[in-house]
């Protein structure tokens, strides 16, 4: 893997493109320094970071950031017994637990997922919804419960209409959220007792619902990954070319990252990715190119672990080769 690693970096020299490498932290600084703290059991410095992100500037990744952290649950319940009504310590315990969760059930498919890994699994969930709640109504203008509520709904199976209500929960608060769009999204796949019809649906009003620039275009592109991982190989192929499908993210790309009113910034590195994926294997090589570029060599684990899941540098380099990027 090193010496992989090394060619790739000999590669980037020769050809002037940047060695291509995971970035964990989808482009926001604040990611590492609060995971660092994290991984420190440094709440003082977790809380400063969390703090100085407000909720209307969405600070769900920060949060996420600690709740992947190995240990935190540990840590996190000492700094809510310190302050049991303060609602940042015990939301960050939540996120954790859901984090903590999914640890024990794996990423296993349900049959080869034990009886007591279950137990673990909705014991931990429960917990999280708890918690979350409590903090909902403590704060009820902060977004973060919800969009928590999201998944652990999934987890727990609450079902489309509950799923729906916490999805409108969190959109009555925040009507961009890209997160929470993104999981009311995996909640519509059929994968998850919706359909692709109703996927399609969705991302399409949503994306097309929002004012141009919004980063909410990365969901069309998110359906039609979706829809092609769900077919076996030949008719994903075919289907993620049809020139309809193509019109469609180009249609996307136009109201996103092509948009003039489109702001950037931290945090939307996954955005280009998952462009220069779906226009990769969509056949559109220009389109793709232009997403190469902007994500400049740093690669998100998602969406390119649908291809490798050992090892999506290698997926994003291959595709990014084909760009002629």
């Amino acid at each position: 893997m090193a010496l992989l690693r090394n060619l790739g970096t000999t590669l980037g020299k020769w050809t002037g493109r940047p060695a291509a490498r995971i970035d964990a932290d989808a482009g926001d600084p604040d990611v590492r320094r609060v995971r660092e703290a994290a991984e420190a059991a440094d709440w003082a410095t977790v809380r400063e970071v969390l703090e100085a992100r407000p909720e209307s500037e969405d600070r769900t990744g920060l949060l996420w950031a600690v709740g992947d952290v190995a240990g935190a649950e540990r840590w996190l319940a000492e700094a809510t017994a310190a302050e049991p009504d303060a609602p940042l310590p015990r939301l960050a315990a939540a996120v954790r637990h859901i984090g903590w969760a999914w640890e024990a059930r794996t990423a296993a498919s349900a049959k080869h997922v034990s009886r007591e890994q279950f137990r673990i699994f909705h014991e931990r969930l429960d917990t999280a919804e708890t918690w979350l709640y409590e903090v909902a109504e403590r704060e009820p203008e902060w977004i973060s419960p919800w969009y928590g509520l999201q998944i652990t709904g999934r987890g727990l199976q609450v079902g489309q209409e509950t799923a729906r209500r916490r999805f409108e929960a969190a959109v009555r608060r925040d009507p961009h959220h890209l997160g929470a769009h993104q999981q009311q999204l995996q909640q519509v796949c059929e994968k998850w007792g919706g359909s692709h019809e109703e996927m399609h649906a969705f991302a399409r009003e949503a994306a097309f619902g929002a004012p141009g620039g919004t980063p909410l275009g990365q969901l069309v592109a998110l359906a039609h990954l979706e829809h092609w991982l769900a077919l076996d190989s030949g008719p994903d192929a075919r289907y993620i070319r049809q020139p309809q499908v193509v019109a469609a993210l180009n249609e996307a790309a136009d109201h996103t990252y092509r948009h003039p009113d489109f702001a950037g910034g931290p945090g939307l590195l996954p955005l280009h990715n998952t462009f220069a994926m779906a226009f990769s294997l969509a056949g559109d090589t220009a389109s793709a190119r232009e997403c190469f570029r902007a994500t400049e060599g740093r690669v998100t684990e998602f969406p390119w672990n649908y291809l490798d899941g050992s090892d999506p540098v290698r997926a994003y380099t291959e595709h990014r080769a084909r760009a002629g990027r």
